[in-house]
């Protein structure tokens, strides 16, 4: 079986698709609440003929959480996540222990976890969560592996914000 990686909250699937595009010879899932984006994400890999590529219409916590078998995944890649900004809202944030501790029972034992957001204060404390994980690492972001930019994060970048990114590996 090839290697699996996960784009959670794909989005329109730009990402995603230019991956699937990068490594035939992976396989990709994308989790992806809203049924709007899933059909375009979906005809977009269709009309690529893009076979590697799937799209699960689901939320992400109960995917990582539920959903998603022990070690499937060498890669989780969640780009962007809703920071839920305002201090009444916090709760609503996806990365917190319980999230920590479903992503690494869905990776593999070389599995990476990829983060990246625009809002400083939610990076800083993903950063704790997923630090305070115990089996996973953080390591250095390798800036010339191809890693496609998403459609966020261009919109950000043209806007002068900063891009906060981080990786981690698994200790298994």
């Amino acid at each position: 079986m090839s290697p699996l990686e996960i784009d959670l909250g794909c989005g329109d699937g730009s990402f995603l698709l230019a991956l699937a595009s990068q490594y035939p010879e992976k396989s990709f899932l994308g989790v992806e609440r809203l049924l709007g984006r899933v059909r375009k994400v979906v005809k977009k890999a269709e009309n690529a003929s893009l076979i590697n590529l799937k799209v699960l219409r689901l939320e992400l916590s109960y995917s990582v959480e539920w959903l998603l078998p022990d070690d499937c995944a060498s890669r989780v890649h969640l780009l962007f996540p809703d920071p839920w900004p305002k201090k009444k809202h916090h709760k609503r944030r996806l990365i917190n222990k319980k999230f920590c501790e479903s992503v690494v029972r869905i990776l593999n034992k070389e599995g990476e976890f990829l983060f990246k957001t625009d809002h400083e204060e939610y990076f800083e404390e993903a950063i704790v969560a997923l630090s305070d994980c115990h089996m996973l690492e953080r390591i250095a972001w390798d800036s010339k592996e191809f890693y496609p930019v998403t459609d966020f994060e261009r919109l950000w970048l043209s806007e002068g914000k900063e891009i906060y990114s981080a990786r981690f590996k698994i200790t298994k």
